[in-house]
Order: C-alpha cells, then sequence, then structure tokens
C-alpha cells in the first residue's frame, strides 16, 4: 500500500478494500473491451471532473477575496483567521469521514479560497516599495506585483499539468523507499513552519533566513517547491490505487480534495518564491 505524506491521504484509505464490480472491469478491459466504468464506481474521469470543479470554485473565491480586500472593501483579518481554522478544521472532518466529502469538499474549496486570497495579498505586500517612487512608478511597482501573482498561478497550473501528463503516460513513478523519504522531508517542514507561526505570535523570530530573499531562502523554496511536487504525484497514484480498487464514486470527490490541498501548497510555495526574487 502506498504512503503519502499528504495528510488526507492516511495508509489505510484504500487498504484492504475490493469494492465489488472491479475485477469484472478489469478483466473486461484487459480482454479488450470498450465498456465503460460501472455506475457508482470511481473513475479517473469523474476524479479529473471534481478536481477541476473544485480549483475553479477555489480560485474564483481566492479572487473575489482578494479584489475586495485590495479595494478596502473589507480587512484581511477575519478572513485570514476565519480560512486558515476554517480550511484546517474542515480538512480533518473530510479526512476522517470520506462520506461527507460530495458535501463538504466543494465548502473546503470555498474556505480554501477565501485563505488563498488573504494570503496571495499579505505575501505580495511584504515586498518592500522603493521610497521616493512617483505616482507612475508606483502603479508600475503594483502591476509588476499583479504579474508576479499570475505567474504564480501560471507556473502551479503549468507544473500540475506537466506532472500529470508525465504520470498519465507512465514517465513518473515513486517507489515506497522515495515515498518514506518524502514523507519524512514533508513532516519536517511542516513542524518547521509550525514552530515559526508559534515563535512569531510570540514576537520571537525564528530561522527567518529561510523566507528572506537571498541564497537560504530561495534554496529552501525550491526544495519545497519540489516536495509538494513529489507529494502531488504521489496523490496521483493514490487517485489510481482507488480506481483499481473499485472505490465508491464519492471517493472521487474526496480526491479531487486532495490533488487541491497539494495544489494549494504548490501554489503558495511558488509565490513565496517569486517575492523573493523580487525583495532580492
Amino acid at each position: 500500500m502506498l504512503r503519502t505524506s499528504n495528510p488526507v491521504l492516511r495508509d489505510d484509505t484504500f487498504a484492504g478494500q475490493r469494492w465489488g464490480g472491479i475485477m469484472n472491469d478489469l478483466d473486461k478491459h484487459e480482454s479488450g473491451s470498450s465498456s465503460p466504468a460501472m455506475p457508482g464506481v470511481m473513475s479517473i474521469r469523474g476524479t479529473a471532473i471534481k478536481t477541476g470543479f473544485l480549483v475553479l470554485l477555489c480560485a474564483a473565491c481566492a479572487v473575489v477575496m482578494y479584489t475586495l480586500i485590495r479595494n478596502g472593501t473589507i480587512g484581511r483579518t477575519l478572513p485570514f483567521w476565519g480560512g486558515m481554522i476554517g480550511s484546517i478544521g474542515l480538512g480533518f472532518v473530510i479526512a476522517f469521514w470520506k462520506q461527507g466529502a460530495p458535501f463538504l469538499a466543494p465548502v473546503y474549496a470555498v474556505v480554501k479560497g477565501v485563505f488563498l486570497g488573504v494570503l496571495t495579498l499579505m505575501i505580495a505586500d511584504q515586498i518592500p516599495v522603493p521610497k521616493g517612487l512617483g505616482a507612475n512608478e508606483a502603479a508600475a511597482f503594483a502591476a509588476k506585483n499583479t504579474a508576479m501573482i499570475f505567474n504564480a498561478v501560471g507556473l502551479t497550473f503549468g507544473i500540475a499539468i506537466a506532472l500529470a501528463g508525465a504520470y498519465a503516460f507512465g514517465l513518473i513513478r515513486i517507489g515506497s523507499t522515495m515515498m518514506k523519504v518524502v514523507t519524512v522531508a514533508t513532516v519536517g517542514v511542516g513542524l518547521l513552519y509550525l514552530a515559526q507561526f508559534v515563535m512569531s505570535m510570540m514576537g520571537v523570530p525564528f530561522l527567518m533566513q529561510i523566507h528572506q530573499g537571498g541564497t537560504i531562502g530561495i534554496v529552501f523554496s525550491l526544495f519545497v517547491i519540489a516536495l509538494a511536487s513529489f507529494n502531488l504525484v504521489m496523490t496521483f497514484q493514490f487517485a489510481e490505487d482507488g480506481v483499481k480498487s473499485g472505490a465508491p464514486k464519492y471517493m472521487e470527490w474526496y480526491m479531487g480534495f486532495a490533488i487541491l490541498v497539494e495544489l494549494a501548497w504548490l501554489y503558495i510555495e511558488i509565490l513565496r518564491l517569486l517575492a523573493k526574487l523580487r525583495r532580492d
């Protein structure tokens, strides 16, 4: 059974599951039959559709929230904390109640979009504005920040599509040893981020070099982006495992949710890297 560092994909996600009917479909496929997938059973096509819907919903909410805060319509404190706590809470609920994914995954996408919209603005605002800029220069500087965000979105989807294509053609697979390495590294990064968050709430800086625009910060971002990419591929493998196991239809929503988690992480890390390069 696959192992993954994605917290919503535990080792027992598909362990020991022989959902009825899938073996008959596999036998037909191997014998050359073009029969469609059985109704009520997880499929790659269904997973892709659900994933696309969740990603678009999340992106739309992020754009709306970013625009509202940028225009001064609402503040950023409530959306930030509400989005962060809400997405974490919903994530745990969905992880332990997979049957609820068809109802809760869209709600998670909305809440996650709110959080990403606020976080995007916060990361962009961390770039120091040069002193003495005129009106036109200030507008040009703001335009570059907007372009940076679009670049982050484009790179995220570009990497995801490239990885999905490479996986579909069998060019990328992650073995059990590599999965263990990725899992340990991901847990380590997560603990580091948690420690930094707690220390920052206490007003104590902790390893802030990794968030600055120097060599250490840039190399760290590249490492975490690679880590997020590996996690995304591992999630693809879990989705394939679910299809082969004949998982029920609601698992399409669950895997769409899991892929959204990885894409959101990948986007945040790419945006942080681009912001560091602008500050450097």
